[in-house]
């Protein structure tokens, strides 16, 4: 298990991922500042991981900035609902008990990846071929990792005997995070261009493709990884069960649909560094029809 983050002598060190898997550099964040860049530049990153490190930030703001220093981390990313979810929760505990609370989430969501672990590969097969996008290992949550975490426990127990990595056009989570972790983990893979999915299941290569989520609408809506609603559609098209994997502090009862998903749009520079004109959505959103399971910690929900 890689932990992409670490509470250190009272900074927060973080594994830049920007840098992976070509070298591994680590950054030391003594301001709330630090970590919201860190965040907003994808140095760490995953929905679960981002609300970690969120309330470790908070533990590094003074105690007369704490309430500004809320408002900038939960503005550091608007999709992703953990983060606020994390910000929410420290700031509630106030200053003194900022330290303990940061703690508690983290073990909270550690402990969530380990059951949503659990409960996702009860619903494989055998010797299924199974196509993710995006990175939701460990290096996405802190601990086992979401749709990657279901994929690992369902290999383990002789359930998985291939795993298809989107590569995940612009920032290559997929080529450079996924296919690291699977490497370290010996688990069986090949990188594919995102395009190539639907010939993938168009030939029957394909048994399940199973992914995380960044927010997930009360309706049942999910927003995730640019890339992930043209891959239900295509699941939908072939008959290829779609699972979505994800903690319950990802559900947005506030949110009544999909529709009221802020989504995020990055710099066009990601796209295309020439300068040419683009737009870099960062996530679409899924509707819940397209969905065969979500899988919580609290077990396997069915739309």
């Amino acid at each position: 298990m890689i932990a992409p983050l670490r509470w250190e002598d009272g900074v927060l060190v973080l594994l830049d991922q920007t840098r992976l898997p070509a070298e591994e550099v680590w950054l030391r964040c003594e301001t709330p500042e630090q970590v919201a860049d860190a965040i907003r530049r994808l140095s760490v990153r995953g929905a679960p991981a981002i609300g970690i490190a969120a309330a470790y930030g908070m533990c590094l703001a003074a105690p007369e900035r704490f309430d500004e220093a809320a408002v900038l981390l939960r503005s550091a990313r608007p999709t992703a609902v953990n983060l606020g979810w994390s910000v929410d929760r420290v700031r509630a505990a106030g200053p003194a008990g900022a330290l303990a609370e940061a703690r508690s989430i983290e073990e909270r969501e550690r402990e969530a990846t380990r059951r949503i672990a659990e409960h996702g590969a009860a619903l494989f097969g055998r010797d299924e071929r199974v196509l993710t996008h995006c990175n939701t290992g460990a290096l996405a949550t802190a601990g086992f990792g979401t749709a990657l975490g279901v994929i690992e426990a369902a290999w383990r127990n002789g359930a998985v005997v291939h795993v298809w990595v989107g590569e995940t056009r612009p920032l290559l989570q997929g080529s450079r995070l996924t296919a690291w972790e699977l490497e370290q983990t010996g688990i069986p893979y090949r990188v594919i261009i995102d395009s190539s999915a639907g010939l993938l299941m168009s030939r029957g290569l394909v048994d399940r493709v199973v992914v995380g989520a960044d927010r997930i609408a009360a309706n049942g809506d999910v927003a995730n990884k640019i890339g992930t609603y043209p891959l239900a559609v295509l699941a939908g098209r072939h008959g290829v069960p779609f699972v979505v994997a994800a903690p319950t502090s990802t559900i947005d009862e506030q949110t009544p649909t999909g529709a009221d998903i802020p989504i995020e749009e990055r710099d066009p520079a990601e796209v295309t560094p020439d300068g040419f004109p683009a737009s870099n959505y960062a996530f679409d959103v899924t509707p819940a029809e397209l969905i065969t399971a979500l899988v919580t910690e609290e077990g396997v929900q069915r739309a």
